[in-house]
Protein backbone atom coordinates (compact mmCIF):
# COMPACT_ATOMS: atom_id res chain seq x y z
CA UNK A 1 0.00 0.00 0.00
CA UNK A 2 2.92 2.35 0.49
CA UNK A 3 3.22 5.05 3.12
CA UNK A 4 0.37 5.92 5.46
CA UNK A 5 0.24 9.69 5.97
CA UNK A 6 -1.63 11.37 8.82
CA UNK A 7 -2.72 14.98 8.44
CA UNK A 8 -4.92 17.24 10.51
CA UNK A 9 -4.96 20.20 12.83
CA UNK A 10 -2.63 20.35 15.81
CA UNK A 11 -4.12 18.27 18.61
CA UNK A 12 -6.07 16.01 16.25
CA UNK A 13 -4.01 13.03 17.42
CA UNK A 14 -1.51 12.58 14.59
CA UNK A 15 1.43 11.82 16.88
CA UNK A 16 -0.46 9.39 19.13
CA UNK A 17 -2.22 7.68 16.22
CA UNK A 18 1.07 7.51 14.32
CA UNK A 19 2.85 5.77 17.18
CA UNK A 20 0.03 3.29 17.80
CA UNK A 21 -0.45 2.65 14.08
CA UNK A 22 3.28 2.03 13.75
CA UNK A 23 2.96 -0.82 16.21
CA UNK A 24 -0.28 -2.10 14.63
CA UNK A 25 1.10 -2.15 11.05
CA UNK A 26 4.71 -2.89 12.08
CA UNK A 27 6.14 0.12 10.28
CA UNK A 28 8.46 2.89 11.40
CA UNK A 29 6.92 6.27 12.12
CA UNK A 30 8.26 9.63 10.98
CA UNK A 31 7.02 12.96 12.33
CA UNK A 32 7.77 15.77 9.87
CA UNK A 33 7.93 18.37 12.65
CA UNK A 34 10.46 16.27 14.58
CA UNK A 35 12.50 15.72 11.40
CA UNK A 36 12.67 19.47 10.83
CA UNK A 37 13.58 20.14 14.47
CA UNK A 38 16.32 17.51 14.28
CA UNK A 39 17.72 18.93 11.06
CA UNK A 40 17.52 22.55 12.25
CA UNK A 41 18.74 21.69 15.79
CA UNK A 42 16.01 23.91 17.28
CA UNK A 43 12.33 23.74 18.15
CA UNK A 44 9.50 24.83 15.89
CA UNK A 45 8.80 27.74 18.26
CA UNK A 46 12.43 28.83 17.89
CA UNK A 47 12.25 28.51 14.10
CA UNK A 48 9.05 30.59 13.98
CA UNK A 49 10.57 33.25 16.28
CA UNK A 50 13.89 33.52 14.44
CA UNK A 51 12.95 32.93 10.80
CA UNK A 52 9.15 33.16 10.55
CA UNK A 53 6.39 30.89 9.34
CA UNK A 54 7.29 31.10 5.62
CA UNK A 55 10.77 29.71 6.34
CA UNK A 56 9.27 26.84 8.33
CA UNK A 57 6.77 26.06 5.53
CA UNK A 58 9.69 25.88 3.08
CA UNK A 59 11.33 23.37 5.42
CA UNK A 60 8.15 21.26 5.35
CA UNK A 61 8.27 21.12 1.55
CA UNK A 62 11.95 20.13 1.65
CA UNK A 63 11.12 17.39 4.16
CA UNK A 64 8.45 15.92 1.86
CA UNK A 65 10.86 15.94 -1.09
CA UNK A 66 13.43 14.05 0.97
CA UNK A 67 10.83 11.49 2.06
CA UNK A 68 9.86 10.90 -1.58
CA UNK A 69 13.44 9.82 -2.31
CA UNK A 70 13.46 7.24 0.50
CA UNK A 71 12.16 3.71 0.19
CA UNK A 72 10.18 1.57 2.59
CA UNK A 73 6.64 1.78 3.88
CA UNK A 74 6.26 4.13 6.83
CA UNK A 75 3.74 5.99 8.91
CA UNK A 76 4.24 9.71 8.33
CA UNK A 77 2.74 12.21 10.76
CA UNK A 78 2.61 15.57 8.96
CA UNK A 79 2.69 18.92 10.71
CA UNK A 80 -0.68 20.68 11.00
CA UNK A 81 0.12 23.39 8.44
CA UNK A 82 1.96 21.19 5.96
CA UNK A 83 -1.07 20.52 3.68
CA UNK A 84 -1.82 24.24 3.28
CA UNK A 85 0.46 24.57 0.26
CA UNK A 86 -0.90 23.07 -2.94
CA UNK A 87 2.60 21.85 -3.78
CA UNK A 88 2.70 19.94 -0.49
CA UNK A 89 -0.72 18.38 -1.13
CA UNK A 90 0.58 17.08 -4.47
CA UNK A 91 3.71 15.72 -2.78
CA UNK A 92 1.58 14.04 -0.09
CA UNK A 93 -0.48 12.22 -2.74
CA UNK A 94 2.70 11.02 -4.44
CA UNK A 95 4.09 9.89 -1.09
CA UNK A 96 1.23 7.59 -0.03
CA UNK A 97 -2.32 7.25 1.25
CA UNK A 98 -3.40 10.37 3.15
CA UNK A 99 -5.70 10.13 6.18
CA UNK A 100 -7.19 13.38 7.51
CA UNK A 101 -7.81 13.10 11.25
CA UNK A 102 -10.67 15.58 11.48
CA UNK A 103 -11.35 17.04 14.91
CA UNK A 104 -13.71 19.78 15.98
CA UNK A 105 -12.70 22.98 17.75
CA UNK A 106 -13.92 21.73 21.15
CA UNK A 107 -11.85 18.54 20.91
CA UNK A 108 -8.77 20.50 19.86
CA UNK A 109 -9.24 23.05 22.62
CA UNK A 110 -9.64 20.38 25.31
CA UNK A 111 -6.48 18.63 24.15
CA UNK A 112 -4.36 21.78 23.85
CA UNK A 113 -5.69 24.22 26.44
CA UNK A 114 -2.63 23.79 28.70
CA UNK A 115 -0.06 23.44 25.89
CA UNK A 116 2.16 26.52 25.67
CA UNK A 117 4.41 25.13 22.92
CA UNK A 118 2.09 25.91 19.99
CA UNK A 119 3.13 29.26 18.48
CA UNK A 120 -0.06 29.69 16.45
CA UNK A 121 -2.29 29.36 19.55
CA UNK A 122 -0.65 31.92 21.77
CA UNK A 123 -2.86 34.86 22.71
CA UNK A 124 -6.02 35.85 24.55
CA UNK A 125 -8.61 33.67 22.79
CA UNK A 126 -7.11 30.28 21.91
CA UNK A 127 -10.53 28.69 21.34
CA UNK A 128 -11.47 31.43 18.86
CA UNK A 129 -8.07 31.07 17.18
CA UNK A 130 -8.62 27.32 16.86
CA UNK A 131 -12.02 27.87 15.20
CA UNK A 132 -10.59 30.46 12.81
CA UNK A 133 -7.64 28.28 11.83
CA UNK A 134 -9.79 25.14 11.47
CA UNK A 135 -12.21 27.00 9.19
CA UNK A 136 -9.33 28.34 7.10
CA UNK A 137 -7.56 24.97 6.83
CA UNK A 138 -10.40 22.49 6.38
CA UNK A 139 -10.59 22.83 2.58
CA UNK A 140 -6.84 22.21 2.26
CA UNK A 141 -7.04 19.18 4.54
CA UNK A 142 -9.95 17.75 2.54
CA UNK A 143 -8.11 18.40 -0.74
CA UNK A 144 -5.07 16.53 0.57
CA UNK A 145 -7.00 13.59 2.03
CA UNK A 146 -7.73 10.23 0.49
CA UNK A 147 -9.70 9.25 3.60
CA UNK A 148 -11.33 11.43 6.26
CA UNK A 149 -11.45 9.96 9.77
CA UNK A 150 -13.60 11.83 12.28
CA UNK A 151 -11.86 11.64 15.66
CA UNK A 152 -14.25 13.53 17.94
CA UNK A 153 -15.49 11.38 20.84
CA UNK A 154 -13.46 8.34 19.71
CA UNK A 155 -10.88 6.41 21.66
CA UNK A 156 -7.52 6.14 19.94
CA UNK A 157 -7.85 2.36 19.66
CA UNK A 158 -11.02 2.78 17.59
CA UNK A 159 -9.26 5.25 15.28
CA UNK A 160 -6.35 2.80 14.88
CA UNK A 161 -8.78 -0.01 14.06
CA UNK A 162 -10.50 2.13 11.39
CA UNK A 163 -7.27 3.18 9.69
CA UNK A 164 -5.65 -0.21 10.14
CA UNK A 165 -8.63 -1.98 8.57
CA UNK A 166 -8.43 0.23 5.49
CA UNK A 167 -4.69 -0.38 5.20
CA UNK A 168 -4.99 -4.14 5.62
CA UNK A 169 -7.82 -4.29 3.09
CA UNK A 170 -5.77 -2.36 0.54
CA UNK A 171 -2.69 -4.50 1.17
CA UNK A 172 -4.76 -7.64 0.68
CA UNK A 173 -6.24 -6.20 -2.53
CA UNK A 174 -2.75 -5.32 -3.80
CA UNK A 175 -1.51 -8.84 -3.06
CA UNK A 176 -4.43 -10.36 -4.96
CA UNK A 177 -3.87 -7.95 -7.85
CA UNK A 178 -0.15 -8.78 -7.88
CA UNK A 179 -0.92 -12.49 -8.02
CA UNK A 180 -3.32 -12.05 -10.91
CA UNK A 181 -0.78 -10.12 -12.96
CA UNK A 182 1.75 -12.95 -12.60
CA UNK A 183 -0.44 -15.47 -14.46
Amino acid sequence: MGNVILIGFMGSGKTTVGLKLSYYLRRPVIDTDKEIEREEKRTISEIFAADGEAYFRDKETECLRKLLKETGDRIISAGGGLPLREQNRELLHRLGKVFYLRAGAETIYERLKYDTTRPLLQGDDPKGRIRTLLDARDAAYRAAADVIVDVDNKEFDRIIDEIGSICRMEEKHENISDQRTEY
